[in-house]
């Protein structure tokens, strides 16, 4: 979105009772093609153009946001914020980042955008070609589809503060899904991948043959009397056991009192040698950002230093509430105030690969899907249901599923050893990650 349209904005609010403003400009394009069965299921394209609003007035705030861009609804937009903010309650830590925060001067290249754009052909042959080698592995019976997407966007902010920034990005996807059977039992099996430049997307061969082989390979799913033994995280849904840490060292639930890790920072809760990165400068990294949502200058930081605590997540209003610095963290869409996330999270790895993990480990639980997690943030308690397999003597015995793992994260974060195989995948990643004896709820 044009520049010269959001200052106007920001003057607008300004000259309408506004003591700051910050006006957000989104656009975004994109395509998707879906097949299922070889034909051609679904094809879906976006274009989209929206403004964002939020102003002060006095230490009352109020965010407005719309898709229709004329003089007359810009006009609108601004005289309904002002009017929200003076009817708002006062919030004492709400404002613009501070100036000396801001990201100023040249800004890191980050080599989000890659400017090719797919034909809608093109990426229905690669939907096509991954579904196809889905439906070619042995016991797979059917499929769930093969999909294939490309997008553009740009973010560019302004602000009464002096902040002007624009960050454009694009995005590529393959994926397909698999379902396999053995007369008496379907699973299924997902691949899918994202990348930033369309040079770096695998195969679609290769992709659709991996989502075949993780269908064909849970056949036979048994259910398991309920113990404790070793459990071991796949690598590719490891990275999520870091989003309850990402929440309980969130500048907000610190702020509020309401965090398992409230009492933590500066101590040891991971094991030494566990370093845990956020790095929003990865080139082509699919959290990447050359500053954060409040135009404040971002870097590399290590959250976990050989298993200590480092630091809290912090916008501009919880730094302001917590007597710190805001630690270019906050993250917004169009409508309402900041909050905080993090943009390439990485837990490092370590020496061992899964299957020296799962020798060390003897005989234990191989986790390879989560769903339903439950998380009490006050005491860290924590469960999440999988599926996966059960491995005896340093090998996999055979699938299993329904079952429940549970215990407390302060205890099983200072028992997570880290594999050695990493993958950059997304925008958090952790390699196999095993951890010596949780409960584990079965039959």
């Amino acid at each position: 979105m044009d520049e010269t349209l959001l200052n106007d904005v920001v003057a607008a609010a300004l000259r309408a009772g506004a003591d700051a403003a910050e006006a957000v400009g989104a656009e975004r394009r994109s395509l998707s093609i879906t097949v299922r069965t070889g034909e051609l299921e679904e094809v879906e394209r976006e274009e989209s153009r929206d403004l964002g609003l939020r102003v002060f007035v006095g230490k009352r705030q109020a965010t407005v946001s719309g898709s229709d861009i004329s003089p007359e609804a810009r006009a609108k937009l601004v005289e309904r914020a002002v009017a929200m903010a003076r009817l708002a309650p006062e919030d004492p830590y709400a404002g613009l980042a501070d100036p000396a925060h801001l990201a100023r001067g040249p800004r890191p290249d980050l080599d989000l955008f890659d400017p090719a754009e797919p034909t809608p052909e093109s990426l229905e042959e690669r939907a096509r070609i991954a579904e196809a080698a889905a439906r070619a592995v042995p016991r797979v019976t059917n499929s769930d589809g093969g999909s294939g997407s490309w997008s553009a966007s740009q973010w560019t902010m302004v602000t009464s503060g002096g902040f002007t920034g624009v960050h454009r990005a694009s995005g590529f996807h393959i994926g397909a899904s698999a379902i396999a059977g053995d007369g008496e039992t379907m699973e299924t099996g997902y691949d899918g991948r994202s990348t930033r430049w369309q040079s770096d997307l695998p195969s679609p061969e290769a992709l659709g043959a991996e989502a075949g082989r993780r269908a064909a390979q849970r056949l036979g799913a048994r259910k398991i009397a309920s113990t404790t033994a070793p459990v071991i995280f796949e690598n590719r849904l490891a990275g999520s056991l870091m989003s309850p840490l990402i929440g309980a060292i969130s500048g907000p639930s610190i702020a509020r009192g309401t965090s398992f890790l409230k009492d933590k920072l500066g101590e040891q809760i991971f094991a030494k040698g566990v370093h845990i990165v956020d790095d929003p400068h990865r080139p082509r990294g699919l959290g990447s950002s050359p500053f954060d949502d409040e135009g404040v200058a971002n870097e590399k930081r290590h959250l976990i230093d050989d298993g200590v605590l480092t630091t809290w997540l912090l916008n501009s209003a919880s730094a302001r509430q917590l007597g710190l610095t805001t630690t270019g963290h906050a993250s917004r869409g169009l409508a309402g105030p900041p909050g905080v996330s993090t943009s390439n999270l990485t837990f490092q790895p370590g020496e061992k690969d899964q299957a020296e993990l799962m020798r060390d480990a003897g005989a234990g639980l191989l986790i390879t899907s989560m769903f339903g997690p439950s998380l009490n943030g006050n005491t860290g308690d924590w469960s999440v249901g999988c599926s996966g397999f059960w491995f005896e003597n340093g090998v996999i015995a055979y699938p299993v599923n329904e079952i429940t793992v549970a215990g407390n994260l302060l205890d099983i974060f200072g028992r997570i050893v880290p594999g050695s195989d990493l993958e950059i995948r997304g925008s958090a990643n952790a390699p196999s990650l095993l951890v010596d004896a949780l409960a584990i709820a079965g039959r």
